[in-house]
């Protein structure tokens, strides 16, 4: 393999520390690697026993794998140009995301990483291209200055055998799930398909499908450390399984969520066909109605059941035609919700005294009576909550109940109504009419609430 040039290092200030990684196009590696593996193996160097290593951070470079890494630290930048003859670095994952790279912070098994070609773009930012070959541990760090430098030892991969139906089967497990992950995933792509479809080298597949989809960096490591091969494909058919599930759910979602933006649309449009015509009827005032019943509905003092009852009231309202009966009784029964005092209350006044000058000047004579209401007002005025018992007057026409009534209202400071049940014969007038009935009217009770 020709190895780009490593001329194009030059001695300019470096950027800030820091690390990320660039995705690259790897469908070139969809071929028969094979055949690769027997050429390299003529030119491979044996194993080195110490390497420079670089730290990596949102990352795991795989055996076999292509991997583009940006470069901005400047103890990054000094062991590629030390690696210029050799050509071969230690590629570790961090545990965390910290900034400056530490032995304590950086995973034991790591791989050797060939470097390919080196770039250095107009920005002054340098870019490696680096390849997967090995799998290595840290024995022991022998430098953490200019750079880390650490001993190492190679540690082998478990293959099983040829026609080991257990690794065979799970390999088509692994290529079926990671298919169905490429079409599903926002950032799947064909590219991905395509080279899974492609890749006949069973090693080779593993390592590519860990390294291609969105797993976190402690699954990618735990992927890695597996010597066995089949157990890594037990991993990876685990975690991919997962993010199959994460990726149908996310689906699920947006389809309902897509549905009801489709929904809100079509009421939309439909809503201003029925503007559109309502003009065209010189129906004009009708829309500034609806708006006014929508501002005064506002400024109620209601709770969020009622607020829902009136929404749909109101959307009754906007979908009959103003030409028709029902209209009428429709509107009449909004205008009724929003005439009711809603949380609008008097505030007693409990000044006994005052009671009695009313009463006394009000009436002459009924000492008994007037004695017994200034008692049901101490009690009140006493407890704050009195609901029984109820003060009942009752006598001939013309003794004085309604104006009792009146003086005792007048004494508390709340508004008086007055409903007259004399010659009373269906219960309906007090309840009111059912409002599908034509002419249907609120009963008595609410009329009276609605005027006082």
């Amino acid at each position: 393999m020709k190895i780009g040039n490593f001329d194009i290092f030059s001695s300019e200030e470096e950027p800030e520390i820091h690390m990320e990684v660039i995705p690259i196009s790897l469908s070139e590696m969809a071929k028969d690697v094979s055949e690769d593996q027997e050429e390299s193996e003529e030119e491979e160097d044996p194993f080195p026993e110490q390497l420079p290593i670089l730290p990596v951070k949102n990352m795991v470079l795989f055996p076999g794998a292509l991997s583009s890494i940006t470069i901005r630290r400047d103890s990054a930048l000094e062991l590629i140009n030390d690696a210029r003859d050799s050509r071969l670095i230690g590629v570790v994952s961090q545990r965390s995301n910290e900034e400056e790279a530490t032995p304590e912070n950086l995973y034991s098994i790591g791989v050797v990483a060939h470097i390919i070609k080196v770039l250095k773009t107009p920005e002054g930012t340098t870019h490696i291209l680096v390849q997967g070959r090995d799998r290595f541990q840290i024995e022991s760090f022998t430098a953490t200055t200019p750079y880390i430098m650490a001993k190492i030892k190679e540690v082998p991969e478990i293959v099983p055998k040829e026609d080991d139906q257990e690794f065979l089967s799970s390999v088509e497990v692994v290529k079926d799930i990671s298919l169905k992950l490429a079409k599903e995933l926002p950032e799947g792509n064909q590219e991905i398909a395509f080279t899974i479809q492609n890749i006949e080298n069973n090693y080779f597949l593993l390592n590519y499908v860990a390294s291609s989809f969105p797993l976190s960096v402690t699954e990618k490591q735990e992927i890695l450390e597996q010597d066995s091969l089949l157990t890594r494909a037990w991993t990876i058919i685990k975690y991919l399984g997962v993010e199959l599930q994460k990726a149908s759910l996310r689906k699920e979602i947006q389809k309902k969520v897509h549905i009801d933006f489709d929904k809100q649309q079509r009421d939309y449009f439909l809503h201003q066909q029925i503007q559109t015509i309502q003009k065209e009827l010189g129906n004009e005032s009708f829309e500034a109605d609806i708006e006014k019943f929508k501002q005064q509905a506002k400024e109620k003092k209601w709770n969020e059941k009622v607020q829902k009852h009136f929404d749909k009231e109101l959307a009754k309202l906007q979908r009959l035609n103003p030409q028709m009966p029902d209209y009428a009784i429709q509107r009449n029964y909004i205008d009724l919700l929003l005439d009711l005092p809603w949380g609008v209350y008097s505030k007693d006044k409990f000044d006994l005294k005052k009671a009695q000058k009313i009463l006394d000047k009000d009436h002459y004579g009924l000492e008994d009576v007037k004695r017994r209401i200034i008692e049901y007002l101490a009690v009140l005025k006493l407890r704050n909550d009195m609901k029984s018992p109820i003060l009942c007057l009752y006598g001939p026409p013309g003794v004085g109940k309604t104006s009792l009534g009146r003086s005792i209202a007048k004494a508390l400071g709340r508004e008086y109504v007055r409903m007259a049940l004399g010659g009373l014969r269906d219960e309906a007038e007090i309840r009111g009419h059912r409002k599908t009935y034509i002419g249907a009217m609120p009963g008595r009770i609410l009329q009276l609430i609605k005027k006082a």
